[in-house]
């Protein structure tokens, strides 16, 4: 008889340690917090402006081409009725390079579709000609997202030029980058619409042939749930730079990572881990 319940009790024993390490187990799986290789990161809930991670986030850094989502916010939100007019394309913004969408004086396409191309391909040469035709020139638009900066909240943020090609004074924060892409996400259909585009037939005015462009997003492309957003960047001062976005339940999260060797991975586990937060309410 002693030795039976000596039976019982070692399996009951046996039981509880089981199941308390499983729930440990658990929770520390539920509560792990994803590691980075970028100098700075930030993820938040677009839908409520909460942060959700963050590596450096108020570190001054060079944005390369995410530049160009307050490019596209400055013109949906400062000159929406002006979007479908005639681009200007001067010499000089045919001739911004490296990346381009190909675009040359004489060319007949609406500011509009230039904006679209420019998000598409990462065109500067895109984004030149929109700031010269919506701003005068690339300085007076630059005040323009200056303004438009300081309106989403930003307050560590300066651009010189709508492109994001290295240049003193031209800086943001991955916290800034990411209220701002958010206010993006939450306020224009049209830009959570442009962020999205894996590729795009640019429409000419004169009615020739499209110009077919695709993504330079990996991440959009990747299969990853509910991905639908928003820009890459590169220089060699800025380093590898990604906006990532996701869509679940009627949920956006989004991450930014500046200066990421990794962030093809990273972009993914973080959001990985915002979407257990939402769940777990934690």
């Amino acid at each position: 008889m002693f030795c039976k319940w000596r039976r019982i009790m070692a399996v009951s024993l046996c039981a509880l340690i089981l199941a308390v390490c499983s729930g440990v187990s658990g929770s520390a799986a539920q509560a792990a917090v994803p590691s980075t290789g970028a100098e700075a990161a930030c993820m938040i809930d677009a839908d409520t402006g909460t942060i959700l991670y963050q590596v450096n986030p108020t570190k001054w850094m060079h944005p390369a081409s995410t530049t160009k989502i307050v490019t596209l916010i400055t013109a949906l939100d400062q000159k929406e009725d002006e979007l479908d007019q005639p681009l200007k394309i001067s010499s000089y913004a045919a001739n911004t390079e490296p990346s381009s969408l190909g675009i040359a004086p004489g060319d007949k396409l609406s500011v509009r579709e230039a904006l679209r191309g420019m998000m598409v391909v990462s065109g500067n040469d895109a984004a030149v000609a929109v700031a010269e035709t919506l701003g005068g020139s690339v300085a007076g638009y630059a005040d323009m997202m200056n303004a438009e900066a300081a309106k989403m909240g930003a307050k560590h943020t300066h651009f010189v030029n709508p492109h994001g090609l290295t240049a003193a004074k031209h800086y943001t924060t991955a916290v800034d980058m990411a209220k701002m892409a958010a206010y993006g996400m939450k306020k224009f259909p049209e830009f959570r619409r442009i962020v999205s585009l894996t590729s795009y037939d640019v429409q000419y005015l004169d009615g020739r042939t499209p110009k077919h462009v695709t993504t330079t997003n990996r991440f959009l492309t990747s299969g990853y749930k509910g991905a639908d957003g928003i820009k890459t960047g590169f220089t060699n001062a800025a380093g590898d730079c990604l906006v990532a976005s996701a869509t679940r339940n009627g949920r956006t999260l989004l991450v930014v990572l500046f200066n990421d060797d990794n962030r093809w991975e990273d972009a993914p586990a973080i959001l990985d881990y915002g979407f257990r937060r939402l769940q777990t309410g934690k």
